[in-house]
């Protein structure tokens, strides 16, 4: 995989310049965590980033991007949707394949799920939901993620764990975090954006919890 890159650019939300200009580089195989206050632009960044790879990454939004009323396995099997043809997709979500639940069930399992396979998103907690888009991004298999404040309705040994699933499963990463001492434990290079700008850019290594106090 290539990496992606933005240079010079400009970014809005809606009619709203938010952030610019910005460049940035992601590089192959690396997990880099932005920080920063609501509403400074890390989720315009990361659609941004969505929007011009798309076909190389599993995205995480922060409204999630469920169906309500449909089950959790239709849910997670939406990741895969451009693989199959419109009447597979169609069959499966009628009459579920057993050999599409048995790709699956062992992501919900390591996500605490699996007895929820077929009840409806809308029957779920926060938190529950907030796996549910965790394992369709897992099962989408793309090369990069991009997610947007994935573990922020779970509890701190749950949400620990979820990171730890997201760095097994993917080399490549950008996701956005409230919490500092999250980001330097789980993140290799560390952006905080502050005023519309990319105003810190360093190895986690070498950054402290306090070090980063201000950006939030």
């Amino acid at each position: 995989m290539s990496s992606l890159a933005i240079q010079n650019a400009y970014l809005a939300y809606g009619n709203h310049r938010v952030l610019g200009p910005v460049s940035l580089d992601v590089r192959a195989g690396e997990h880099l965590i932005l920080l920063g206050k609501s509403g400074c632009g890390k989720s315009t960044l990361l659609n941004h980033l969505y929007t011009e790879n798309r076909k190389d990454c599993a995205l995480i939004p922060q409204d999630l991007g469920l169906v309500d009323n449909l089950s959790v396995y239709h849910n997670v099997y939406m990741g895969r949707l451009q693989r199959y043809s419109a009447l597979r997709n169609f069959m499966n979500f009628v009459f579920p394949a057993d050999a599409r639940v048995a790709e699956v069930t062992p992501l919900l399992e390591q996500l605490g799920l699996d007895e929820k396979c077929f009840s409806t998103v809308a029957e779920l907690s926060g938190g529950q939901q907030q796996r549910v888009a965790v394992a369709r991004a897992l099962y989408q298999a793309a090369p990069v993620l991009l997610a947007d404040e994935p573990v922020s309705a779970l509890d701190g040994p749950e949400a620990d764990r979820v990171m730890a699933l997201l760095g097994q499963y993917f080399a490549t990463a950008v996701i956005s975090l409230h919490d500092v001492d999250r980001a330097l434990r789980y993140g290799q290079r560390i952006i905080a954006i502050q005023n519309g700008e990319l105003v810190l850019d360093e190895p986690a290594h070498r950054l402290t919890v306090s070090s980063l106090d201000e950006f939030y």
